[in-house]
């Protein structure tokens, strides 16, 4: 199509593979020492790891219809919206959400904009007709994969077992792979992630929509998943908001442990949260042949990227 990516690594299952001749089709792979196995991992930020793409006028044309939508949400003369968009404009538009909010109001004026986006009353219909089936789930995250690749870049439909209620997992085709995002990389900022994707799309589609979502971004190689049917952690228990900044791209990042505008409520939260130790519960019940459990959250720390 239109998509020009970074080059991809060659990768063997349980061990790191080293290159041992300059032809790309002949790897040797050896296990390491933990340490070199740290020095190892790739810096998603660097500019060789950049992904390249070249928008359609289709892209071009959502592009701008969700940065203008986002600017309509801000103080009159905020932010102009040229008429040759590019992915920089919608990017920093997004970052005015940032000012003079809290978390919860950050939140609040993009699900104005996702509502936006939709004819008035087809939230509510497909809540109250569509029942988050396998079916339901499944089609949500094909056109999510479709639909959303201006905005988020490359991605797959994956099958695996989901968690469709808690201990129970069920196999279906409803996961959406995303191979690097796009917003995360333009970005490079965990808070963003968060607070302008993660947690608003995540309460859109559970909330609004009837269809639950979770979103696990992965702060190593800015991948992330988006998972169709499995409801989203409650905030207290959601390990994305122990991530620090990414390192060198935040002045913040040396100086704090976690991201500190990921949610500014938070705090409050694991106050009311209940203090007593809670028993682990048993593994999930798996339903259907082959099930496999969704990783809740991809939010481990990044060797060259965070602190």
């Amino acid at each position: 199509m239109h998509r020009l990516h970074a080059p991809s690594q060659a990768a063997c299952s349980g061990r790191h593979c080293i290159k041992t001749v300059p032809s790309p089709s002949h790897v040797q792979c050896r296990a390491v020492e933990p340490a070199a196995a740290e020095a190892a991992k790739v810096d998603p930020f660097a500019p060789e790891n950049k992904v390249t793409y070249n928008d359609s006028p289709l892209d071009k044309i959502f592009m701008k219809l969700f940065t203008q939508k986002i600017a309509d949400q801000l103080d009159p003369g905020t932010f102009h919206v040229p008429s040759n968009i590019q992915y920089e404009d919608f990017v920093q538009v997004s970052k005015e959400i940032f000012r003079g909010r809290s978390t919860q109001e950050q939140h609040a004026l993009v699900r104005r904009v996702l509502l936006s986006l939709v004819p008035p009353g087809i939230p509510a219909a497909c809540k109250a007709l569509f029942r988050p089936t396998r079916w339901a789930a499944e089609v949500n995250a094909a056109v999510a994969s479709w639909g959303f690749f201006w905005l988020v870049g490359d991605s797959e439909l994956r099958s695996q077992g989901v968690e469709v209620a808690p201990g129970v997992l069920r196999e279906q085709a409803s996961v959406v792979h995303i191979k690097k995002c796009r917003y995360l990389e333009a970005s490079g900022c965990v808070g963003l992630c968060v607070n302008m994707c993660k947690v608003p799309t995540q309460s859109f589609f559970t909330n609004d929509f009837g269809m639950p979502l979770t979103m696990n971004p992965n702060f190593e190689d800015l991948s992330c998943e988006m998972v169709f049917g499995q409801a989203p952690p409650p905030l207290e228990q959601d390990a994305v908001y122990t991530q620090s900044c990414f390192v060198p791209h935040c002045s913040l990042a040396d100086r704090i442990e976690a991201c500190p505008k990921t949610d500014s409520e938070r705090a409050k939260a694991l106050v009311k949260a209940p203090r007593q130790q809670q028993v682990p519960a048993g593994p999930p019940a798996a339903v259907g042949a082959g099930s496999s459990s969704s990783s809740r959250s991809g939010s481990s720390r990044s060797g060259n990227s965070s602190s």
